[in-house]
């Protein structure tokens, strides 16, 4: 195994910060109470409730196997390649859907704050690959 770069360790910590945050996210999200469905807007509570449970698997998915590929990169194993690779399609699939709806579309946070997700998820993949073929993850 060849010297990870001096940049790795400190990417594998916000890495894995950046995940948590997003574990913390989905438990929020997959734990709300009617009371706290209930305080949402309106479109946002019609779009809770019609949220097919594949989404939420999809979601689910992008989330904890992002935590795990973190965690790998931080402990320089390649099977991080894989786990971000199925963070980012259980991600594809959450934008995919969401984009599909136009109230969705229509809003610039949700399309900024996605589109920072995207970019992440495709950046922590990039970084494992480049561990991969230069020999700083085994």
């Amino acid at each position: 195994m060849s010297a990870p770069p001096k940049w790795s360790s400190s990417v594998a910590v916000l890495a894995l910060l950046w995940n948590l945050l997003g574990a913390a996210a989905y438990l929020m999200d997959v734990t709300a109470t009617p009371d706290a469905v209930a305080k949402m807007g309106e479109a946002e509570r019609a779009m809770y409730a019609s949220r097919p449970a594949w989404f939420v698997a999809a979601y689910a998915c992008a989330v904890w196997a992002g935590v795990a590929g973190s965690i790998a990169l931080l402990r320089r194993k390649r099977w991080a390649t894989p786990l971000f690779t199925l963070s980012l399609l259980g991600l594809l699939v959450q934008d995919l859907t969401l984009l599909s709806r136009p109230e969705v579309r229509a809003d610039p946070g949700v399309l900024l704050l996605q589109g920072l997700v995207l970019a992440i998820a495709v950046s922590l993949l990039v970084v494992a690959r480049k561990g991969e073929r230069e020999g700083w993850l085994d």
